[in-house]
């Protein structure tokens, strides 16, 4: 039975990571779930407070008594200190991160929104006012004279303590999260796991069957007579739900080809896909609208070029002349040359996906590693012209990748960043000993490639002062 559901919703781990990172970037989910777990704990204290108040149960002496008036007051004070806690805080942490975020980009506000202590911490405090709120309104006359929930204002009192708790955490956790080795770190590790899926969603595919026509077969007739399926609305493709798509097209007995992939911004009537045969393409276009998410923003679900974007994005913030923070640039390339190693290791995106007869149903854009070696040294290299220490780290991390790589394609995009960071040292450094320095991280680059790969003939890096 949970296979068929499954199969007929079009699940996919992919499609409940992009699920989970949707609920995950907003401030509501896990205050709400904690505001349900107050009301049900204030539903078990007032039970047994009415317990007590009718004498059917025997309050422990460490539960704090009183007046009815008393209780109102501690309430209260309780109510109105935490609400106003809620909101000084979270407006410093607002104001603080809006002015962090000018270092290294306003995405760091999502980043924030997203952050589970932020969302635990907003939850505990709001749950703890609802609580107090609760056991405030409950206070009133009854048959034996006024009725007092005293142990619900304990618990009260011992919330407030957890509140302090979560403060002090939460102060703490903002004061590191901040902080832009954190920060890189953070995007580095959300890279690390979009790696991962995509590996493991090749590895998935790699075990179906291969029969019918290429898929190059099949592209070449879908530009000749495919129809186009035209997209409903402008954004972000955010999401595909490649299984719904394998069936949509395997019960029309179709191909889907898509010219975009997530990450892409998709323009309302324009192209999203085209279909073969032609006289699918209507059928296929109403069921693609439950196929696929379009939003204002990209996501790491099915986009890791987003993070690589938002590393580069920090390293060349932070080159620009009104930050120059050369250190924070370092730092970036580090943590990018570290994912690139891990790319060029296991890399093998998938583009064609079979039905279980082994039936191309959907084929789809290629996320190469050549382009996400290009995006992520291009612009830092272009922001780092004239300073060698930037060039040196960039080199240092293709010879790295260099070890990595496993195919001549891979090599030769390498070394030619390398030739074009040694020509960009050519023309912009001025110091002699300093072009040296990088000239010999060139040449490290291109001893890897000999010893991986052999001679790479015309990929030997030039005579550096034939650019001058």
């Amino acid at each position: 039975m949970r296979g068929w559901l499954r199969a007929s919703v079009g699940w996919t781990p992919s499609l409940t990571s992009w699920r989970r990172e949707a609920l995950r970037t907003n401030l509501w989910l896990v205050p709400t779930i904690e505001v349900a777990a107050a009301v049900g704990l204030f539903a078990v204290t007032h039970a047994l407070d009415r317990a007590a108040y009718e004498g059917r149960v025997t309050l422990p002496s460490w539960v704090i008594s009183g007046t009815a008036d008393a209780a109102r007051q501690i309430l209260t004070a309780i109510a109105a200190a935490v609400i106003t806690v809620v909101g000084v805080v979270f407006s410093i942490m607002i104001v603080t991160l809006t002015l962090a975020s000018t270092q290294f980009g306003p995405r760091m506000l999502r980043n924030f929104i997203r952050d589970r202590g932020t969302q635990l911490t907003l939850g505990t405090f709001v749950a703890t006012f609802v609580y107090a709120v609760l056991a405030l309104v409950s206070i009133g006359p009854g048959s034996h004279g006024q009725f007092v929930p005293h142990i619900s204002i304990t618990v009260t009192l011992l919330l407030v303590v957890v509140d302090l708790a979560v403060l002090i955490f939460f102060i703490d956790h903002i004061a590191k999260s901040i902080q832009l080795p954190q920060v890189i770190a953070s995007i580095a590790r959300d890279l690390s796991n979009a790696i991962q899926g995509e590996v493991a969603a090749a590895a998935r595919t790699a075990s179906v069957p291969e029969r019918g026509p290429s898929a190059t077969e099949l592209s070449l007739r879908m530009g000749e007579a495919g129809g186009a399926v035209k997209a409903t609305k402008s954004g972000y493709l955010q999401f595909v739900r490649y299984d719904t798509l394998i069936a949509i097209a395997a019960r029309k007995s179709a191909v889907i080809r898509l010219l975009h992939r997530p990450g892409h911004f998709v323009v309302q009537g324009h192209p999203l896909a085209l279909v073969l045969p032609a006289e699918a393409a209507p059928d296929v276009a109403r069921s693609l609208e439950r196929a696929h998410a379009t939003g204002s923003h990209r996501t790491l679900t099915q986009d890791l070029s987003f993070a690589i974007d938002q590393m580069v994005e920090i390293g060349i913030r932070a080159l620009s002349p009104a930050v120059n923070d050369t250190f924070t640039a370092l730092t970036c390339v580090d943590w990018l040359g570290e994912s690139l190693c891990r790319i060029a290791a296991d890399w093998s995106p998938t583009t064609i996906h079979r039905d279980g007869a082994g039936q191309v149903r959907v084929i789809t854009p290629e996320i190469s590693f050549v382009r996400l070696l290009e995006r992520s040294f291009e612009k830092i290299r272009q922001a780092s012209r004239g300073m060698p220490a930037v060039m040196i780290r960039q080199l240092d991390a293709l010879t790295k990748i260099m070890e990595y790589a496993t195919t001549t394609e891979q090599r030769d995009v390498v070394v030619e960043q390398a030739r074009m960071i040694g020509r960009s040292n050519a023309e912009s450094v001025p110091e002699e000993n300093d072009r040296a320095d990088v000239e010999r991280r060139c040449d490290a680059v291109l001893a890897v490639a000999v010893r991986r790969f052999g001679d790479p003939g015309r990929l030997e890096r030039p005579d550096p002062s034939q650019l001058l």
